[in-house]
């Protein structure tokens, strides 16, 4: 499976499976569902659904939920469990995780049997505004999987990310906010053509 192109995380708020499915339509290249109050039945739904377009789904920070819906994978932060056990617990399915703004967490992580590693905030972003930033020159880390970038991201600064290494773009607000939500999944696409 290549990872590679944009990377969806679900909104907190709003008509999440309505949003999902037109961003499904649009071509999205990787789906992470993300809330914060467990929601089983919404993340049940978004499994399906991801699954209705072929499209690789995450669960956020959750690897029961994950394990139980049988979602393709998981994604963990710093407090969010041990990377080595969730990798065997995981059997041959996608994990990654959350290395914000450093490249020897990112180097564990990768030695601990991760599938990607995110760096971000890349730029301010509305959805974490305290998060701490990562620079550009992340990207260019020789690490061995593929790198994605969160935090901030829009159709106008994406370029400069690809150019330098990102290999994913986890985006929400510029998506899920877009008048055409669709159309944007689309137009980043074209990014990575």
């Amino acid at each position: 499976m290549k990872l590679r192109g944009l990377y969806a995380i679900t909104p907190e708020t709003g008509d999440v499976e309505r949003k999902t499915r037109l961003a499904l339509e649009g071509g999205i290249a990787l789906l992470q569902y993300r809330q914060k109050k467990r929601d089983v039945a919404l993340a049940r739904s978004i499994v399906r659904l991801s699954k209705e377009f072929s499209v690789p789904v995450i669960i956020n920070d959750d690897l029961e939920l994950a394990l139980e819906l049988g979602a393709d994978g998981v994604h963990l932060g710093r407090d969010d469990g041990d990377l080595r056990p969730a990798r065997k617990r995981l059997q041959g399915k996608l994990l990654g995780a959350s290395c914000y703004n450093d490249p020897t967490l990112a180097r564990a992580a990768v030695k601990a049997g991760v599938d990607y590693v995110a760096f971000g905030s890349v730029f301010s972003s509305p959805t974490k505004p305290a998060a701490v930033r990562a620079p550009l020159a992340l990207f260019a880390e020789p690490l061995g999987v593929p790198l994605a970038a969160i935090g901030g991201i829009t159709l106008q600064n994406a370029p400069q990310l690809i150019a330098g290494g990102a290999d994913l773009l986890a985006v929400i607000t510029d998506l899920f906010d877009a008048p055409d939500i669709r159309q944007r999944a689309r137009d980043y696409g074209k990014l990575f053509a």
